[in-house]
């Protein structure tokens, strides 16, 4: 056996075969990390961009700071964060799949063909569960390019509400105010309920005691509220000057009057909080105890009779007596 032959045509097997292959899979796998790192760097970029040319135009420092600052620049910065989050993702998944089909080829050219007659067999038992993917991909996509919603805002999607905190291709991440992380596939989103776009209305309801004076407790709730709106602490997020609706219910238990003040979203809540202590005060000062509501539930036939038989009185004690021994 001559070992000078067996070790020249290993030698040139490699070189020549796998050598070749190795140096293709390695030139792929450099070509992708490269492209991966290009899209990436400019989808970064861009989205910096964005943001610092709107926290430039506000003239703010932080982003928080725009929460006072016009409701458009707010959403253009969530839904540019949003956008560059989804296009991230599918940067990645696109990349991994090229690259391994382009090493796949490399390694194995045949194997493709036979992969793609397995795919045509097995495609019609995968049809469904593709169209599910293909749905969330896709309502993902629309969501986000129609601005229903975006990372921060403060959502109702029927499944699950709370913040928004990722939005990708196929899963939409959503902390509630347990601190819960709910995971909710795109595609069985059917309707959003975005409590963060445009304006929010704090609406108060406070039920007062029937024989209350209505016009002198309406007044004092308006000057209340119209007084913390023009507060320094509160003043910058009030759109409009607080208003009272009237009367939304009577009853015999309550009058109902309903306060309403328009204004931004990112303070809706702290703002009724602290509306609703003032108000307390305001009606502990004028001697006014709120009146608890309470259901009254009537009970009989549909047509107004009682349904239940008429029963006569019964004696107790003469029911004992002749029941003892």
């Amino acid at each position: 056996m001559n070992w000078d032959i067996i070790w020249a045509e290993i030698v040139t097997y490699f070189t020549t075969t796998l050598g070749l292959q190795l140096l293709q899979v390695l030139g792929i796998l450099i070509v992708a990390f490269a492209v991966h790192w290009i899209l990436q760097f400019v989808i970064r970029r861009v989205v910096i961009q964005i943001v610092t040319g709107v926290k430039r135009t506000q003239k703010v420092e932080d982003t928080r700071a725009l929460n006072v600052s016009p409701v458009a620049a707010v959403r253009v910065v969530q839904r540019t964060r949003t956008l560059g989050s989804v296009l991230t993702n599918i940067v990645n998944v696109l990349v991994v799949i090229i690259a391994g089909l382009l090493i796949l080829q490399v390694m194995a050219p045949s194997i493709l063909g036979s992969f793609a007659l397995l795919t045509a067999a097995i495609g019609a038992g995968l049809g469904f569960g593709a169209q599910n993917i293909v749905k969330d991909i896709l309502n993902g996509l629309f969501m986000v390019m129609e601005d229903q919603l975006g990372v921060g805002d403060i959502v109702d999607t029927g499944f699950a509400s709370g913040v928004v905190e990722t939005v990708g291709i196929r899963i939409t991440q959503i902390r509630d105010v347990n601190g819960t992380l709910w995971f909710v596939r795109n595609g069985e989103i059917l309707r959003v309920g975005n409590m963060s776009q445009g304006w929010a209305r704090v609406i108060i309801d406070l039920p007062i005691p029937y024989s209350s004076d209505v016009e002198a407790i309406q007044s004092e709730m308006l000057r209340v509220a119209t007084a913390l709106a023009s507060s320094r602490k509160w003043r910058s997020i009030i759109l409009e000057k607080p208003e009272i609706w009237g009367l939304e219910s009577i009853s015999a238990e309550a009058l109902v009057t309903r306060l309403a003040v328009k204004v931004r979203v990112s303070a809706k809540w702290d703002f009724a909080r602290d509306l609703r202590l003032h108000l307390k005060l305001a009606l502990d000062s004028l001697g006014v105890s709120l009146t608890p509501l309470n259901s009254v539930v009537m009970t009989g036939s549909d047509d107004g009779s009682d349904a239940t038989p008429p029963t006569n009185p019964v004696d107790i004690a003469a029911v004992a007596a002749a029941a003892e021994p």
